[in-house]
């Protein structure tokens, strides 16, 4: 038995002082202290000295004591492996010997000191943790009892998959079975870590679990109506889990699962409601939802309406009665970080304006800032997926209540029932339509509500129905809407201007070009915002103007509205610096911006574009140092080297051949060859989408590099990676056009490839397509390499080519197909009614290109005989048939 480790007194008082300066408000103080403890790192009995004041101190106060083991933690995480093994022993029994002190503060810390160092792989070398905590869950003593269970739940929280593996011979086979035990325990705490330690196992089906899940469910089905609301809690968080993994064993229960989780969300603890909430949810996603709930929707909807109103601690926390803030600056933490969406190239399809698959950006986020998911966000969403499920049979049960909602004099009822509308809009829209006409022009006064908080969520309801409302004559809504809208966006209430500009955003997509007649008037709200705005909204603002420029495209290329929107805009470019983080949303809006200006962009593009190609350099460079010495320098953020990359493929796109001069005098293709090389994966994507738009505008200083860069385009066709595989892909497919029978020594490296994707299940619509443009333009260029293989991909490639408009891209594709055909007929021949049926997809081809088609029908027809013909296209759809026979005499 060595002899007990003793502090020295000296260093003890000193470590003491520390641990008080700490607490102090002070910057200067803190940022010492760190200093002076990274020294006392050095020392190996430093951390004896910690645990000591943390176990071992009763003398000192309990919040000095846990920051000692907090502090003591997290050398655990950074520095663990070096401590000497006389402290790690010193420091794993004085945690086994406290985890049952008489303070839950200590208490607590010392459960978090014993999974901290459980998690640095020490389960495997700690093997008396588990059964010592085990033993004392049996403990007399409430404390010990409890400090126990409280480290177990955090071991749970924090290993729950190594605890499931054969590394530790299984721990769980006794662990289970003895929480089980605890859930009829007389403390309301210790039944309420029971459960939760249980509820870390479910999600991923922990075989240990799922042998006992009869009596878990029953034991949950006891616990249901506890006194405790941490136990209802908990038992509510199980059930929502077991209906996603375990709904086998729910359903000949459903009927009073369903009755308990109603009462539940209607708990008077809000913690116990928003978890009952979740159940609605996750119910909503499973194929049975709509049998076991189509009888309980009478009970449930106006419980859910009823969840939607703010509470009166939401509207102190949301300060609801300051009616006018815009004056003051923004706190800074409340400025969340944005993500920037890297350019991914697509095709437009018929029927559409842009590409369909714009993420829903108007999910319920209108009060962002509080406690991000409470009550009413998670009632609204569960509103939202049960219209999605049920369509048009939820409005029996909230049209009743809307009418009273809507008019009601209370404004916090009123503005409740404005959410509900907007959450019923994308199930419920066909339902909804014969009241849209009385609807919207209540809405549309309701936008000057003398509440703030009314006008806010108003914005929002009526975007979700900007759809409808641009279906019809525009001088009915359209025009009104409109006019209201951009007043909101210079509204007084900082809220109110933020829930104005992301409802307008959202009307510029659904409107395009419908809101042309008005742009002076929009051009001139959003620029009067850029004075007005704080911080925040200003991010926000960009985006709205950004969308604009995507929406109305060239339109916007007139000098007075490039006076007025590009003086403001360029003002904030030459203020903000090369680390600012806003330039971000700037670079964004400013590379839809030059798309859509095209030449009326000119003036502006020096500047901007040595800008772009100075962020990917510094940043290429912080990235060298950083690789060469971590330790010297940070990593950089690349956001700022994928955001120039998008704006300069903005710029080449807009400006086409007269970027040239610029692209010379820079050193942008030598960057872009490393960029395609980065580690991370949007620095890629967006390198590839300016390689094909650099390869359009100015190919002569692509081609010297065409032998480099084609090997890394090839090792990047891997479909795991969506984005970059798809930009990778059409990049080829542009090099291809330039190249001509020059790529002929390139096709090998791509091919197989290619191939391979259009043939797997599951590809995303976009890749497919751009998959098949690209073969079809490498068929047209060199049609011997690629004919042969033919019928490999041709079944795929016209099935994913028939819904695409006719523009450039399919041109060139379908001549090569048509080549390629020529080259080797045999290679169609069993897939011919698919090639038809993609031929009868065009509206208007070129002359040329038609004459191709027609050679080719006729071709196998006369091939085949008039007879086997007659029987073949008996088999086509009607509307395939009279197209073909209209357009080609077939």
């Amino acid at each position: 038995m060595e002899c007990e480790w003793k502090p020295d007194e000296q260093g003890l008082q000193q470590i003491l002082q520390l641990l008080k300066e700490s607490q102090s408000p002070d910057t200067t103080t803190q940022r010492s202290v760190q200093q002076r403890l990274e020294q006392l790192n050095q020392y190996p009995d430093f951390n004896n000295y910690l645990i000591f004041v943390l176990t071992k101190l009763k003398s000192e106060d309990e919040p000095t004591r846990s920051l000692s083991g907090l502090i003591l933690k997290n050398n655990v995480k950074a520095h663990y492996q070096n401590f000497p093994n006389s402290v790690s022993e010193f420091i794993k029994s004085e945690c086994l010997q406290n985890i049952g002190d008489s303070s839950p503060l200590i208490r607590a810390t010392v459960g978090i000191l014993i999974t901290t160092i459980a998690s640095k792989g020490e389960l495997q070398n700690w093997p008396e943790l588990l059964p010592k905590l085990c033993l004392l869950l049996d403990s007399e003593d409430y404390n010990t009892c409890e400090g126990a269970f409280g480290a177990l739940q955090k071991i749970c929280e924090d290993s729950a998959e190594i605890l499931d593996s054969d590394l530790l011979d299984r721990p769980l086979n006794i662990m289970i079975p003895k929480f089980l035990q605890f859930f009829k325990h007389s403390s309301p705490k210790i039944r309420s870590h029971a459960i939760a330690c249980v509820n870390q196992f479910i999600i991923s089906r922990t075989q240990a679990l799922m042998l006992h899940i009869d009596p878990f469910i029953e034991n949950l089905f006891a616990l249901a109506t506890d006194e405790e609301p941490e136990v209802r809690k908990n038992v509510c968080r199980a059930l929502v889990m077991l209906l996603e993994v375990r709904l086998d064993r729910l359903l000949p229960h459903m009927h009073n699962i369903i009755e308990y989780m109603l009462q539940r969300t209607q708990d008077q603890d809000e913690n116990v409601a928003l978890e009952a909430c979740e159940f609605w949810l996750t119910l909503a996603e499973q194929p049975v939802c709509k049998d076991v709930l189509c009888g309980h929707l009478s009970q449930l909807i106006p419980v859910l309406v009823n969840g939607m109103k703010y509470s009166e601690i939401d509207i102190i926390l949301l300060k609801g009665d300051i009616e006018e803030d815009e004056a003051i600056p923004d706190n800074e933490q409340d400025i969340r970080p944005r993500f920037h969406r890297s350019r991914t190239v697509a095709q437009q399809h018929e029927g559409d304006g842009i590409g369909e698959d714009d993420d829903d950006d108007d999910e319920l986020d209108d009060d962002d800032t509080i406690s991000d998911w409470n009550l009413r966000k998670c009632s609204a969403a569960a509103l939202d997926v049960l219209a999605n499920v049920f369509r048009d049979d939820l409005l029996l049960h909230i049209l009743p209540l809307l009418k009273e909602l809507l008019f009601h004099p209370e404004w916090v009822v009123k503005e409740s029932g404005i959410l509900v509308l907007g959450a019923i809009a994308e199930g419920c829209m066909q339902g909804m339509i014969p009241y849209l006409p009385e609807l919207i022009p209540h809405l549309i006064q309701c936008l000057s509500d003398k509440k703030a908080l009314v006008r806010s969520i108003t914005c929002w309801t009526l975007s979700r129905y900007a759809h409808w409302v641009v279906s019809q004559p525009p001088d009915i809504y359209l025009k009104p809407l409109m006019t209201e809208l951009l007043k909101r966006i210079l509204d007084s209430n900082k809220r109110v201007q933020e829930a104005a500009c992301s409802a307008f955003a959202t009307l510029e997509e659904e409107a395009c070009t419908e809101l042309v007649p008005y742009l002076a008037h929009i051009l001139d709200t959003l620029v009067f915002a850029f004075s007005k705005y704080q911080h925040k909204n200003l991010l926000i603002l960009y985006d709205a103007i950004g969308t604009l420029a995507d929406s109305v495209g060239h339109h916007l290329n007139k000098p007075e509205y490039i006076q007025m929107l590009m003086p403001p805009l360029i003002q904030k470019w030459n203020q903000l610096k090369d680390e600012d983080k806003d330039l971000f949303p700037l670079l964004e809006c400013l590379s839809s911006v030059a798309t859509a200006l095209q030449s009326g962009f000119l003036p502006y593009c020096e500047p901007v574009y040595q800008r772009c190609v100075n962020l990917v350099q510094k940043t290429l460079a912080q990235a060298m140092l950083h690789q060469s010495q971590p330790d010297q320098y940070e990593a950089p953020d690349k956001d700022f080297m994928i955001v120039a990359l998008d704006l300069l493929s903005g710029l080449a796109e807009g400006l086409g051949g007269t970027i040239e001069q610029l692209v010379a005098r820079s050193n942008i293709l030598t960057l872009l060859y490393q960029c395609m090389q980065d580690k991370m994966p949007e620095v890629r994507q967006s390198s590839f989408a300016l390689l094909g738009d650099l390869t359009k505008a100015c190919f002569q200083h692509v081609r010297p590099c065409i032998a480099d860069f084609m090997p890394i385009l090839g090792t990047n066709l891997n479909p795991e990676l969506i984005s970059v595989c798809n930009n990778a892909t059409w990049a080829i497919g542009e090099i291809s056009i330039q190249m001509g029978a020059d790529m002929q020594p390139y096709v090998a490296m791509v091919l197989h490839q290619l191939v391979e994707i259009i043939n797997r299940p599951n590809t995303p619509k976009t890749l497919l397509e751009n998959t098949a443009i690209t073969i079809g333009r490498l068929g047209y260029v060199c049609p011997q390499e690629v004919a042969p293989m033919l019928q490999q991909f041709i079944r795929p490639w016209c099935t994913s080519l028939r819904n695409i408009r006719d523009n450039e891209e399919k041109d060139s594709a379908f001549r090569g197909i048509c080549t390629m055909i020529s080259v080797n007929p045999g290679g169609v021949v069993q897939d011919f009614i698919f090639f038809c049926d993609a031929v009868a997809s065009w509206v208007n081809p070129k002359d040329d290109l038609r004459d191709m088609f027609y050679k080719i029908l006729h071709g196998f027809k006369n091939q085949v005989g008039e007879e086997n013909w007659r029987r073949f296209s008996d088999e086509f759809p009607m509307p395939l048939k009279e197209r073909l026979a209209t357009f080609y005499g077939v």
